[in-house]
């Protein structure tokens, strides 16, 4: 099959790599720099298990049929399906995800005329936004197939996927769903076939309760910390229990990064004529949770502020909505020096705050360093380290 993937970040490059093993796929973006690293072989994002296909790639040792394109034309000409994976930020204003991205491919797809070329949605979107969708361009050949992946492995949880959820029962839905289940290297995948709105609505779901269980070992944490406990003790008796078990239970600085805090506030939006309290206290609590975590920090009164990456996670290269931008200008803000090391940058300042990427002058230079997840290279420093991983994992 011939198979677009319009747009290549961590949702589109891991699934325009799984799928080229088999078919021929042809990835667009809007980016050239993007564009010529692809057809080079060369990952645009930290991904170990897409850096290892791409490596293998080059040297002859896998076969991956894979090019990169600037022209939608080039790219949606005879494909069987186009893969949307464009990316939906959350407008503050209008308490909305900004879908436009999409709509704009949806378009793009709609005037090649091709009746046989089937649209998927990967990207998030509001739940009924299918729907609407297809009633505003009165089409059928599009469904809504949500993603599940973690930053820096995506191709890996491509590879070994929790579930397949496809928003129809047709057909070329279940065409799809082979697709990806033939790709991957699990046995045993679930496979669930539902409505457009309701594969919407398990999206949104499913990373708002990963964000409530963050929220809550945070707050756990918080409580700990206010009444001088210790929150190791407590996590751990507390997830002995089986029924909690000891998963996403390691406390930070709060949820970020691509996901939670974007779907987070869209399926508050989504709530706007239903009852609901626990989905506004879990948007809440994270900002609560930056700002305990910068008035704490404050109360040890620092000179210099040290920043240790602005990254979410390990091996990520990602700053979107890390929870330490806004502790960063919570801080900067109450008149207190801040320096940031971040050697993935690129750049001397990060909203006004020097970067540097001098590891030794950072440690030097720094009275206190903050760093939502530990790293070795902090160990010779660890009198000066504040953080609240206490299980070294993400």
């Amino acid at each position: 099959m011939k198979i677009a993937v319009a747009g290549t970040g961590y949702v589109g490059l891991s699934l325009a790599t799984l799928l080229s093993g088999g078919n021929e796929v042809v990835a667009l973006d809007i980016v050239p720099d993007k564009v010529r690293m692809l057809n080079e072989f060369i990952s645009p994002i930290q991904d170990e298990y897409i850096e290892k296909y791409f490596k293998e790639a080059k040297d002859g040792t896998r076969k991956l049929n894979l090019r990169a394109t600037l022209d939608y034309k080039d790219a949606f000409d005879g494909a069987d399906f186009v893969i949307i994976s464009t990316p939906t930020n959350y407008d503050e204003e209008q308490n909305f995800f900004d879908t436009s991205s999409v709509e704009d491919v949806i378009e793009k797809v709609i005037s090649m005329n091709n009746p046989n070329t089937t649209m998927v949605i990967k990207s998030t979107i509001p739940v009924g936004y299918v729907e609407s969708i297809k009633a505003k361009y009165n089409i059928d050949n599009i469904f809504f197939s949500p993603e599940f992946l973690r930053e820096g492995r995506a191709l890996y949880d491509n590879l070994y996927p929790s579930r397949i959820i496809v928003g129809a029962d047709t057909e070329k839905a279940h065409t799809f769903a082979d697709l990806l289940k033939g790709a991957s290297l699990k046995e045993d995948v679930p496979i669930l076939f539902t409505n457009n709105t309701e594969a919407e609505a398990i999206k949104l779901f499913a990373n708002t309760f990963l964000a409530l269980r963050v929220a809550y070992f945070n707050e756990l944490d918080t409580y700990a910390a206010a009444k001088g406990l210790n929150t190791k003790n407590i996590i751990d008796g507390v997830s002995l229990d089986p029924r909690i078990g000891t998963h996403y239970n390691n406390p930070s600085f709060g949820y970020g990064g691509y996901c939670l805090p974007k779907d987070t506030k869209q399926l508050l939006a989504n709530y706007k004529d239903v009852p609901q309290n626990l989905m506004e206290a879990i948007v809440k609590s994270n900002t609560t949770r930056k700002y305990f975590i910068a008035e704490h920090v404050l109360s040890k009164n620092p000179e210099t502020v040290g920043f240790y990456r602005l990254t979410m996670k390990a091996n990520s290269d990602n700053f979107r909505s890390s929870a330490v931008q806004d502790i960063i200008s919570y801080i900067k803000g109450k008149g207190v020096d801040v320096l940031i090391y971040e050697p993935a940058l690129g750049e001397p300042e990060f909203k006004g705050v020097p970067v540097t990427t001098d590891l030794d002058s950072f440690k030097e230079n720094c009275s206190i360093i903050l760093t939502n997840r530990m790293a070795d290279e902090l160990n010779d420093v660890k009198d000066k380290v504040y953080t609240r991983d206490l299980f070294c994992c993400d």
